[in-house]
């Protein structure tokens, strides 16, 4: 009787902790999705920005060779109008 009772009880124990031991792997995975997930959801968005940033540098710098263009145009225009600004001074004159 009694060393049925310790039988009874050492197998619901055992039983007790192969549940607990299969409850904690199916947290241990679920944390383990769950990080997984949000290490992908912020890399993405990180892979975004960086995209985001290239595409701004890029802009940049074609706007300040447009910018450098524009000015030598500019300072070539100022000239031209100088000049003729010139010759008609001459030719009044």
């Amino acid at each position: 009787m009694l060393s049925r009772l310790l039988k009874e009880h050492q197998a619901k124990q055992n039983e007790r902790k192969e549940l607990q031991e299969k409850r904690r792997k199916e947290a241990t995975a679920a944390a383990t999705t769950l990080t997984e997930a949000l290490v992908d959801h912020l890399n993405v968005g990180v892979a975004q920005a960086y995209v985001n940033q290239r595409k701004l540098d890029h802009e940049v710098k074609t706007l300040q060779i447009q910018a450098a263009q524009f000015a030598k145009q500019t300072t070539q225009w100022i000239s031209l109008v100088e000049n003729f600004n010139q010759a008609l001074k001459c030719w009044i004159h």
